[in-house]
């Protein structure tokens, strides 16, 4: 009997180690079919899930209330289930360069807790080789067991987009991989049972590694073009949003809009693969320039606002702003390496400290990254500027009188700024206010 019949059979279990935006969706997927243990170090995390909790608002209350995963913290129960998913983040460090403490730590802990003849998959972005070559020797260093021996490897490359209640885990094309036929065969089959869309067998667990980091290293580099061309549009008069508009209306147009790329994956996987390639000897071109095209986002938008500013007459120093949105995302509370954060400290630069109004974002990780307190929008009156920085649905409602109420009623003009184009350019572009957006 396989390990694949086993687990249709009820007589082993899944775990998932690492129940984040990414980690905990996939856990409630496979509970409806087969037996999960769901672990993650975080006890705080944990106590939320057990009393029926979503903290990250990707499956909702009602679900984790009715899931039947095996919520713990406890890593002794990993040695319970024998088909390991590994699903915890892949940032980088400040320098830029790969952050695989998270992966490092969840494969010892996973290592102490393996027993033989299971199979350990990993999910996290990295670069190719991380998986055989720093992830295995953790695994038998601290198992004590041996790679294709005692146990298999596999990867499959996570491909679940926070916020996104379209493109899920079931609906999206997996990529599966394995160390040898066989391995492949049962990890493909056992996520068969929960993504409707089918697998991709992949030749090699270095292919769905580079596949995976090369796919949000495609969108970045897309998105940096759309970043440049609207700092040429905005020097030349022009309206960005309209050129795209039109240019879409042709076939074979990639339609890409300028924006702030932050979040772990798009604004963080092409670092994985430059420095695997500066490794080998190779120094990206293309990649490389579009990652500080859009680094330099936050840093731009914020000039824009001063200069705005500056134009309306207005004071800078201590210029009263709002920020409206702080998270990476539209309708996701989710607020790691947000670019928000850019447009905040450059103002910043300026004397200007501005009041930052999120209704969806994780307040108690806003405060602990970054030492920001969220204000009310009822907050948000006599402003100098606003920044609508996030397209959440309850900045989509706005309307021009909501808006205008924004404002220090005695200033001729109100310095409006919408980072995602949101609203009717042809309401805002008059005598009242000096619109812009990238």
């Amino acid at each position: 009997m396989s390990l694949y019949e086993k687990i249709v059979a009820g007589e082993e279990k899944i775990s998932l180690v690492g129940l984040g935006y990414v980690g905990m969706p996939i856990a409630v997927a496979f509970a409806r079919k087969v037996k999960v243990v769901g672990f993650d170090l975080n006890e705080a995390k944990i106590k939320l899930y057990q009393s029926g909790v979503d903290p990250t608002r990707e499956v909702g209350d009602d679900v984790i209330k009715e899931t039947t995963v095996e919520f713990t913290a406890d890593p002794t129960k990993l040695k319970e289930a024998k088909f390991h998913i590994v699903a915890v983040p892949t940032p980088v460090n400040d320098d830029h360069t790969p952050d695989l403490t998270p992966v490092e730590g969840a494969s010892r802990l996973l290592g102490q807790n393996l027993t033989k003849d299971s199979i350990v998959v990993f999910e996290s972005t990295v670069y190719p080789g991380v998986t055989e070559e720093i992830c295995v020797p953790i695994l038998e260093k601290e198992s004590g067991l041996k790679c294709g021996v005692d146990f298999k490897i596999g990867y499959s490359p996570e491909r679940i987009n926070p916020g996104d209640k379209v493109h899920r885990l079931e609906t999206i094309t997996k990529i599966v991989s394995g160390m040898d036929e066989e391995t492949l065969d049962q990890v493909a089959k056992v996520y068969e049972l929960v993504v409707e869309a089918g697998v991709h067998r992949a030749e090699s667990i270095k292919v769905a590694e580079a596949a995976k980091v090369i796919e949000n290293s495609q969108r970045d580099i897309n998105i940096a073009f759309m970043n440049e061309l609207s700092i040429i549009f905005n020097k030349m008069g022009i309206d960005t949003k309209a050129v795209l508009e039109a240019a879409g209306t042709k076939w074979n147009f990639l339609k890409f809009f300028p924006g702030l790329v932050g979040g772990h994956c798009i604004g963080v996987d092409p670092y994985y693969l430059t420095y695997k390639a500066e490794q080998l000897g190779y120094h990206s071109q293309i990649i490389l320039s579009g990652r500080r095209i859009n680094d330099d986002m936050g840093k731009y938008v914020a000039e824009s606002v001063v200069k705005n500013i500056i134009k309306a007459d207005l004071p800078v120093n201590n210029a009263k702003v709002a920020i409206l949105g702080f998270t990476f995302k539209e309708n996701c509370p989710d607020t790691r390496n947000t670019k928000i954060i850019d447009i905040y400290n450059e103002l910043g630069e300026y004397g200007i400290t501005p009041m930052v109004v999120d209704p969806t974002a994780d307040v108690e990780e806003a405060k602990h990254l970054y030492g920001i307190t969220f204000a009310s929008m009822e907050d948000v009156k006599n402003m100098d500027a606003v920044i609508i920085a996030v397209a959440h649905d309850e900045f989509l409602k706005l309307t021009k009188e909501q808006i205008r109420d924004f404002f220090l009623p005695s200033n001729k003009i109100k310095v409006l700024a919408d980072i995602k184009g949101l609203l009717d350019r042809k309401e805002y572009d008059n005598e009242e206010f000096s619109y812009w957006r990238l």
